[in-house]
């Protein structure tokens, strides 16, 4: 396919686009036309193009369950504080400097040829329907009701509010200030206050706890005849998932919504009963956003929304396949797979890391740096549980912390490629982020793989000495080896948070929002403690230390124990999610969604945590 055709194609479509809103081409000065051709005559050659078509067109479904269980394996900007202003809303919304938002995503997607995949008219589509939303839910919103929170709650769920962020907080930010003035939760059902004060606080806003003393009686309890209110009971329950330490008032909210729901299962329909029992084991908040969309109740009922849902997953999808299909020849070229042949060979699975962390369309580059990095990740931890000896694995530490690669010239062969990979991978990363925002992460990044790497020593050196640690030694070592915080220190730097010395501190100190995040995946991980992936390596395991050290009188109660730590662990990550915070609100979504990931990568509520994986991977494909 030739460059001029790639350009005169993607011209119309920009064109069109910018017609169709009423936006003359030639009155701007650098119109999305003009863009293209920059971008598409200083990026792509003839064959750049066609392999970037061949890349997407070269993916199929059908490859997802091998890719998931290759055959050797047996199934295994920072963020200010909120500053309310005493402008009308309808006048900040004239300040935006970029109107038409649509484009922003086109302009990005089209950047990889990806938008030849796709019919014109669609494009078009997507970017009308875009904007007819857009008004939707600018719909008086200088006066902001209980509809607009079902709006922002809808948009959140189909994943579509990353297209209006500016609408969103101007929203929240007017609905937080009647609820501290009392006004708007006057006169609100259980439902309502509910709702309000969970979008609110998944959105950073101090809400206080007390609104929900209007449904409590003097004596501290909950009004015996909610009971009947069962679609109040519900977002009571989702709610109270919000809570931090200390808020009694939530506490009690999860006690008497999950009893009071739990009573009526029995007299529901069996439509109801399903959801209301999906609701009390994956409340939104701890649980992943596409798996509660399937089963989420459908209060706001917009066919628009849909509509535009579908058209954003159809523009989606080539996007991902592209990302798979680079992931994929990234891990061929490694040559990993050949040389580490007892290692996990799972690059599909390891991208649904990413995918669930990032899933904003726009973030192609950073889906696929993050993949390679927990390739990694996993890669290292096999390299120390199957392959080295304590001495190989003492001086890949030595080397690693040095970050030299010569010194493992003269280890075997598995050592030196795994390093390599390491230390290639990481530099591109920095220099990319450096290229993008101006600074260079080396030194943090570097860090973080040093850590990782003494962490697993510490445990090799455990496993060669016979030595067992206590539960507390065991998981403050194991914070650190489920490589959460390598993972979240790469995020921060290519989300562009880190482009300051002092920027670069808060993830270089091991923020608690990153151990928050480490211990429920940690723990999660662990809940599983039996060999992991039927995998002869030699992980030991929060769980089997616990049992080891406390008399519990059944195993069923040593997981609820250890449920009620993630659980706090959960209160302690709403809290530093709060604002005002130093991340951007970028990191911090991408923080609770890798944790809202760990149910179906460890599956510890007796679910096949592969079949989610292999549903979820079809469902974005």
């Amino acid at each position: 396919m030739a460059v001029n055709s790639i350009i005169y194609n993607l011209s119309i479509i920009s064109t069109k686009t910018l017609i169709l809103h009423n936006i003359n081409p030639l009155s701007h000065s650098l119109t999305l036309s003009a863009y293209l051709l920059i971008c598409v005559a200083s990026q792509a050659t003839p064959m750049a193009a066609q392999n970037t078509l061949s890349a997407i067109t070269s993916f199929t479904p059908k490859s997802i369950p091998q890719l998931l269980k290759p055959a050797h394996l047996q199934t295994t900007s920072v963020r200010k504080d909120r500053h309310i202003s005493s402008l009308t809303t309808s006048d900040r919304l004239k300040w935006r400097s970029k109107p038409l938002k649509p484009n922003e995503f086109i302009c990005k997607c089209i950047n990889r040829s990806l938008l030849q995949c796709q019919p014109e008219d669609t494009v078009v589509k997507h970017a009308k329907l875009v904007e007819v939303v857009r008004e939707m839910t600018t719909n008086g919103i200088d006066n902001v009701k209980f509809d607009h929170l079902l709006m922002v709650d809808a948009l959140e769920r189909l994943g579509l509010d990353y297209h209006y962020e500016d609408e969103i907080n101007l929203i929240l930010e007017q609905c937080y200030l009647q609820i501290i003035k009392k006004g708007f939760i006057e006169h609100r059902n259980l439902y309502e206050v509910s709702l309000s004060f969970r979008i609110l606080r998944q959105r950073g806003f101090r809400v206080p706890s007390d609104v929900f003393e209007l449904f409590m009686g003097k004596n501290g309890k909950f009004i015996e005849n909610l009971k009947y209110d069962i679609r109040g009971l519900t977002e009571l329950y989702e709610a109270s998932h919000l809570s931090i330490e200390g808020e009694d008032v939530l506490e009690e909210a999860a006690k008497f919504s999950s009893h009071m729901l739990q009573n009526t299962l029995s007299s529901l329909d069996d439509k109801e009963a399903r959801r209301v029992k999906y609701t009390l084991e994956n409340p939104h908040r701890r649980n992943f956003t596409y798996l509660s969309l399937l089963n989420s109740p459908k209060e706001f009922d917009a066919p628009i929304l849909k509509e535009l849902a579908e058209l954003e997953c159809m523009i989606a999808q080539p996007i991902r396949k592209m990302e798979i299909n680079e992931v994929l020849r990234w891990w061929k070229d490694l040559g990993l797979g050949q040389d580490l042949k007892l290692a996990r060979n799972q690059p599909l699975k390891w991208y649904v890391g990413s995918m669930a962390s990032l899933a904003d369309p726009t973030l192609s580059q950073q889906r696929i740096d993050m993949t390679k990095t927990i390739t990694l990740i996993y890669i290292i931890d096999d390299v120390f549980d199957i392959y080295g000896t304590l001495n190989e694995l003492t001086l890949l530490t030595e080397a690693v912390n040095m970050w030299d690669i010569s010194v493992v010239d003269q280890l075997p062969y598995y050592v030196k490629s795994s390093f390599k990979a390491v230390y290639d991978t990481t530099n591109e990363i920095a220099s990319r982020v450096y290229e993008k925002h101006g600074f260079n992460p080396i030194k943090s990044l570097r860090k973080s793989w040093a850590t990782l790497f003494d962490a697993f020593l510490v445990e090799a050196k455990w496993f060669a000495s016979g030595h067992i640690p206590k539960s507390e030694e065991y998981l403050k070592n194991g914070l650190i080896t489920i490589g959460v915080q390598v993972f979240l220190v790469h995020m921060f730097f290519l989300l562009g948070d880190g482009n300051t010395e002092e920027k670069a501190n808060l993830i270089d100190n091991n923020h608690e929002i990153v151990s928050s995040v480490s211990n429920i995946f940690r723990i999660s991980n662990d809940l599983q403690y039996e060999k992991d992936e039927n995998q002869e390596g030699h992980d030991g395991s929060y769980f089997k230390y616990l049992l080891m050290e406390h008399e519990f009188n059944s195993t069923e109660i040593a997981h609820e124990y250890v449920k009620k730590i993630i659980s706090d662990t959960w209160k302690c990550l709403n809290k530093e999610c709060l604002s005002p915070n130093p991340f951007s609100e970028k990191f911090l979504k991408g923080c609770i969604n890798l944790a809202r990931l760990a149910p179906l990568m460890y599956g510890y509520n007796n679910k096949n945590s592969s079949d989610l994986i292999e549903k979820y991977i079809r469902s974005i494909l």
